[in-house]
């Protein structure tokens, strides 16, 4: 028979009341984390996140997204390490590895000194294979294969080699290149999702991945975020707020003329165009706050 509200004692209705908030609470955990009871930031799942690079596809070159979002990694390690300036770039075949390629060229122009290993040089996509010879043109060297003295010669590994559609396990050539990353002890820097990572489960129990000192998602972060703990820095700026507001999501805003911030120490945030607080002060408004991480 069909149960209704009426048919329950106080007490009972209490307790299904109070058991369906909890359910709904777990399950918004799966895609945002805070508290306070405010809007908060929304965490990607891999179809989402693959449906959004669609929508921005029909509007914009991949050219000009993975230079935004090379520029934006670039300028996520510069404000991380100020003073670590020897990069080893670490680039997989896909364009995770291709905004790996545009990052390490920033970070030339830049005056660091980045080295890239791009294990899988394509040879027939000719967007990739510029963004190569661009390094090149900025003298990074571009290997083939790691450098047997990784931590003797380098201060930090960008690591760009899987994104969001990766699927464990980690296959030849990059299951051992992995190993041997983790073996060099140095910090780690990652491109949206860590290399190794589950799109939404983390790390991988089936073989080698990465445990990143700092992650840099971009676009917002996808669910395996909620899996690190560590700075974490958002780029995406290029993000019109249509495209936001058509997958439930909103980005913090961004200071000046920045093209990432970093979002782990962000507590409580207002864009009201009325306030006159600084980015990251409380405001009494609240329509537009928001609780990240």
């Amino acid at each position: 028979p069909r149960l209704t509200t009426t048919a329950l004692a106080p007490a009972d209705h209490f307790m299904r009341c109070l058991l369906v908030a909890v359910m709904l609470r777990s399950l918004g955990a799966l895609l945002v984390k805070g508290g306070g009871g405010e809007p908060r930031m929304k965490y990607l799942t891999q179809e989402e996140a693959t449906a959004v690079d669609a929508l921005l596809f029909e509007s914009f070159p991949v050219e000009t997204l993975m230079e935004l979002a090379g520029l934006a990694v670039a300028e996520a390690v510069m404000t991380q390490y100020p003073k670590k300036k020897r990069v080893l770039c670490v680039c997989g075949p896909g364009n995770n590895g291709g905004d790996g390629l545009v990052a390490a060229r920033h970070l030339a122009s830049f005056g660091y000194a980045p080295s890239v290993v791009y294990p899988r040089r394509p040879t027939k996509k000719p967007l990739f294979e510029k963004l190569a010879k661009q390094c090149e043109l900025f003298k990074v060297p571009v290997l083939p294969f790691l450098p047997q003295t990784v931590s003797e010669n380098f201060d930090i590994i960008l690591d760009a080699v899987f994104g969001f559609s990766f699927q464990p396990p980690v296959r030849a050539p990059f299951d051992s290149l992995l190993r041997d990353l983790n073996k060099s002890g140095l910090p780690v820097v990652s491109v949206d999702v860590p290399s190794g990572w589950h799109v939404h489960d983390g790390p991988s129990l089936d073989g080698p991945s990465l445990t990143p000192t700092v992650l840099v998602s971009l676009t917002a972060p996808k669910i395996c975020a909620t899996h690190f703990d560590g700075p974490h820095y958002l780029g995406g700026r290029f993000v019109p707020e249509t495209v936001q507001e058509t997958f439930g999501f909103k980005q913090p805003p961004f200071p000046g003329t920045a093209q990432v911030r970093r979002i782990d120490t962000l507590v409580r945030h207002t864009d009201s165009p009325s306030s006159s607080s600084s980015d990251d002060d409380d405001a009494e408004d609240s329509t537009n706050k928001y609780y990240y991480f």
